[in-house]
């Protein structure tokens, strides 16, 4: 039975040609055969330019950018999908889109996070927003691994490095491999690469370790997450607990309601 996942990226995926084209080679190839990865990226227009961390290194404007997640969620159970994917590093609005959901939701960041803890004692993650900094280290509280957590780092570069890396990927992976070994000098024992440019940019190039220490495909770990929450609600019939204010799913013609009242029901996920 084919699992169909709806993919949701924090950028506008049509302004990112190399990037866009990379990330469906990179599901074609750790998917299962039988599962379907459909691709979706913010509207267009949401962001003034084609790099999203301007806007989403604040608060407030990522959590008014974060009803689109809420949206695509409540589109993609409407039209079927067996699970959702919050494919971002910050993982927004991810509490409150499984509290409105029954299909299995995942979180690039927790996913991520989760494997790292059986790969090795202590994780860190290395970004290129260095404003998500606090928000990175508020998830991994809320998450409960706070005592696994290696901390943060700059990695040296930021967005529009990543995209021309696609066209000469060696200068930057050298540059990341020699803000990796800081990292692991200070104790980290798995290296979280964000954003999912950066993580499709890595593994692309089969960069999988440095100096021993794994290098997490973030991307395969939600993957394969998705895989893994579907197949237990099919074969099994486990599900997330649906009791309690996080948890408990509203009525479904009440979150039509109010997604038509919000003009939610106008974004063009097509």
């Amino acid at each position: 039975m084919t699992t169909r996942i709806w993919h949701q990226s924090f950028t506008v995926l049509s302004d990112l040609g190399a990037y866009g084209a990379a990330l469906d080679a990179h599901f074609k190839r750790i998917a299962r055969p039988d599962t379907e990865i459909v691709m979706h990226g913010m509207q267009p227009g949401t962001y003034r330019t084609e790099y999203p961390g301007l806007d989403i290194r604040h608060a407030g404007i990522q959590r008014l950018h974060s009803v689109q997640f809420l949206a695509a969620g409540v589109q993609a159970e409407r039209e079927g999908y067996d699970a959702y994917s919050i494919s971002t590093l910050p993982d927004p609005g991810l509490r409150e889109i499984r509290s409105l959901l029954r299909i299995p939701v995942v979180g690039y960041g927790e996913s991520a996070m989760l494997t790292s803890l059986q790969l090795g004692s202590r994780f860190a993650i290395m970004v290129f927003i260095s404003e998500l900094t606090h928000l990175l280290a508020d998830n991994v509280r809320q998450y409960g691994l706070s005592e696994r957590f290696a901390g943060v780092s700059d990695v040296g570069f930021r967005f529009n490095d990543v995209i021309a890396g696609f066209s000469d990927p060696a200068p930057l992976i050298e540059r990341f491999r020699v803000a990796a070994r800081r990292q692991i000098e200070a104790g980290a024992e798995v290296l979280i690469p964000g954003e999912a440019p950066l993580c499709v940019l890595l593994a692309s190039q089969g960069v999988t370790q440095v100096d021993g220490v794994p290098v997490l495909d973030s991307l395969a770990c939600w993957v394969k997450q998705a895989e893994m929450m579907v197949d237990l609600r099919r074969q099994c019939g486990i599900e997330r607990c649906q009791r309690g204010y996080f948890n408990e799913p509203p009525p479904a013609e009440r979150v039509d309601q109010l997604v038509s009242f919000y003009g939610l029901d106008k974004l063009n996920w097509s």
